[in-house]
């Protein structure tokens, strides 16, 4: 499941060239990546997901916080989510209440096999899987691309 090209910078395309399966934890930050991050020149909510895709918790942490925007409460859940902290993860995803990238979750998980109702329960369905090696996990990981892929083409087109 490539990441759809909208029409990216070539630096963002060449960093998402390659999807990977981000751990549902918080994983260990990509080596390599990070100057070519901090290099990058891209409206907030799109570095947010940017650090969080190569596993720079903090980095991403400390900019989704700061967004007063629902697409900035999105990848503050999706953090807390990996962090691991479900509670946290599941205050921030009432801030975010409805959203569209939600609807399409709904309707595009289930051709991974994933039935998405909340992201509530999405959250309960990573603590059950996550460092369990089980199928499961991979699924929550491959619904997780879908959820990053789907928000980050979101706040880059709100951007564009």
């Amino acid at each position: 499941m490539p990441v759809p090209s909208r029409n990216y910078t070539p630096a963002v395309a060449a960093l998402l060239a390659e999807p990977r399966l981000m751990p549902l934890g918080p994983g260990t930050p990509v080596a390599g990546v990070k100057s070519q991050l901090a290099a990058l020149k891209l409206p907030a909510a799109c570095m947010a997901g940017m650090w969080l895709y190569f596993d720079y918790i903090d980095e991403s942490h400390t900019i989704s916080q700061d967004l007063n925007t629902q697409e900035g409460s999105f990848w503050h859940a999706i953090m807390h989510r990996r962090e691991p902290d479900a509670w946290n993860s599941k205050y921030w995803w009432r801030s975010v209440g409805p959203h569209q990238v939600l609807e399409q979750l709904r309707e595009q998980a289930p051709e991974l096999g994933y039935t998405f109702t909340t992201p509530e329960a999405f959250v309960d369905f990573c603590e059950k899987v996550r460092d369990s090696g089980s199928a499961d996990e991979e699924l929550a990981k491959k619904v997780q691309l879908l959820e990053w892929q789907l928000l980050f083409d979101w706040c880059w087109r709100k951007s564009a």
